[in-house]
C-alpha cells in the first residue's frame, strides 16, 4: 500500500496523475499556482536567462502594451512590507476575484478579473492557502502607468457560491481551465479599442501583442480555424505546443507562454483543455 501511495505522489508531482486523487487545500493550490494558473509567469520577474532566482512570485515583471499601459506585476509573497503578508485571506480572495485591494483601490490590468470572478470557491481557497506557504521575498515593483480609462469596479461584489463544472463534463471543465483558471482565452483574444478582450466576437482569434525582454510576441489563433488556428493540428501537436512551446513545424514558440508551468498540467486536465479548444468556432486573426 505504501508503495502504491508513493508512486501516486510521484506522478502527481510530475503533473501527470489523475486529479481525482484526494488533495489537501495546499496541495491543490500548489498544483494550480505552479501549473494551469501559472501565477509565476506574471508575478516572477524575468532576467535574460529566465526567472530571477530568489524572487519567485515577488513581482516586478513588466507588461508593455503601447497605447494601453506599461504595468508591473505585484509581489504576492507573504512579505509584510512589500507583499501580501498583512492581508487577510478574505482580502486576498477579493483582490483575486474582484480586483480590489484592502484599502478599496482598484487593481489594474493585465489581471483578467472578468475571468477570475468565476474561479470556484474551493480552488480560490486552495490558491490562497498555498500562497501563504511560499517564502516571503522583499521586493518593491515599479509603479505602473495607464493610458486607458479604467472602470470604477470590475463588477458587483461576489456574494453567492461559485462552483466548478464537474470533471465528468470534459468540455465544460475544459472551458473552466481555459477561462477562469488558465485565462488562455484572455491572452489569445484580441483587445478592442478600450483594451478589453473581445470575447463575444473574437474569442480565441489571437493577435494580441506582447512586448517584453523577449521582444515582440503575438498571441496565436487557438480556434478551430484550419488556416490560422488549430484546425489541422493533432491533439499531440497541441499538447506539445502547450507543454514544450514547440509548434507543428518543430519551431519554438515565443514567450510569454508559461511552458515551464503548463508542462505540469495533469493528463486529465490537458485532455479537457484540448477538447475545449477543439470546440472553439473558427475565427480569423484580426
Amino acid at each position: 500500500m505504501k508503495t502504491v501511495l508513493a508512486v501516486a505522489a510521484i506522478a502527481a508531482t510530475l503533473g501527470f496523475a489523475s486529479q481525482t486523487t484526494a488533495q489537501t487545500a495546499v496541495e491543490r493550490g500548489k498544483y494550480l499556482v505552479e501549473s494551469v494558473v501559472g501565477c509565476g509567469n506574471c508575478h516572477t520577474p524575468q532576467g535574460p536567462n529566465g526567472p530571477i532566482r530568489g524572487k519567485t512570485l515577488a513581482g516586478g515583471l513588466e507588461f508593455d502594451h503601447p497605447g494601453f499601459f506599461k504595468a508591473y506585476s505585484t509581489n504576492i509573497t507573504p512579505d509584510r512590507e512589500t507583499g501580501i503578508g498583512k492581508w487577510t485571506d478574505a482580502q486576498l480572495k477579493v483582490a483575486i476575484r474582484e480586483g480590489k485591494r484592502p484599502d478599496g483601490t482598484l487593481i489594474r490590468p493585465p489581471m483578467p478579473f472578468a475571468l477570475y470572478r468565476d474561479i470556484a470557491d474551493s480552488d480560490l481557497d486552495a490558491i490562497v492557502a498555498y500562497l501563504r506557504t511560499v517564502p516571503a521575498v522583499k521586493n518593491v515593483a515599479p509603479k505602473s502607468k495607464y493610458e486607458i480609462p479604467l472602470p470604477p469596479a470590475y463588477g458587483p461584489p461576489i456574494t453567492k457560491p461559485v462552483t466548478a463544472p464537474p470533471r465528468s463534463d470534459k468540455l465544460a471543465y475544459g472551458a473552466y481551465l481555459a477561462g477562469p483558471l488558465g485565462h488562455c482565452i484572455e491572452c489569445h483574444t484580441p483587445p478592442g479599442a478600450d483594451g478589453r478582450s473581445q470575447y463575444g466576437t473574437q474569442l480565441g482569434a489571437g493577435g494580441r501583442q506582447f512586448h517584453g525582454p523577449f521582444g515582440l510576441s503575438v498571441a496565436k489563433n487557438i480556434t478551430s480555424d484550419s488556416d490560422q488556428g488549430l484546425g489541422k493540428w493533432s491533439d499531440t501537436e497541441i499538447e506539445r505546443a502547450i507543454r514544450k512551446g514547440i509548434d507543428r513545424q518543430d519551431q519554438p514558440l515565443k514567450p510569454p507562454m508559461g511552458y515551464a508551468y503548463y508542462d505540469k498540467i495533469s493528463a486529465d486536465d490537458m485532455a479537457a483543455l484540448i477538447a475545449y479548444l477543439r470546440s472553439l468556432p473558427p475565427r480569423k486573426m484580426p
